[in-house]
């Protein structure tokens, strides 16, 4: 997770939102993202889907089975949906976002049986610290806007 948290750092820096990716099969980083959705103007190029991007290249598959997501912030709809597609075994998240989270704040997409794919969820990791990130974000946002 502090991986994840240093890829928010560089989001904060390049003036995005400040949310970081990572994934991990057996011990190692095989991909890493963070958002860059200003800088792109692609409204796909959220941090978990430039990860999942990175690790279907080291993996050369599409199936991500023995692979655990770290994110600092609750995957919103679009990014549930893609770990599911992506059959990741687990996913561990820091803060909680109410306003578009789709793990377990708005919907439940990790945990729905009636899709076909099912993800462990670990929340609350380093939340402290995802959480201030993005408050201090969005208050310089405020003031400098």
């Amino acid at each position: 997770m502090e991986e994840a948290f240093l890829e928010a750092r560089l989001a904060f820096a390049a003036g995005e939102v400040p949310v970081g990716a990572v994934m991990v099969h057996q011990g190692k980083i095989i991909g890493r993202g963070h958002n860059l959705r200003e800088s792109t103007q692609d409204p796909l190029a959220h941090a978990e889907i430039i990860a999942i991007r990175e690790a279907s290249r080291y993996l050369h598959t599409w199936r991500f089975a023995e692979v655990t997501a770290y994110v600092t912030l609750e995957p919103c709809l679009m990014c549930a949906g893609a770990f599911v597609q992506a059959r990741i075994s687990r996913l561990v998240y820091g803060a909680e976002d109410p306003k578009a989270g789709a793990i377990r704040s708005l919907y439940q997409v990790a945990g729905d049986p009636r899709l076909n794919h099912q993800i462990s969820v670990t929340s609350g990791v380093l939340e402290e610290p995802c959480s201030e990130i993005l408050k201090e974000f969005f208050r310089s946002r405020r003031r400098d806007g």
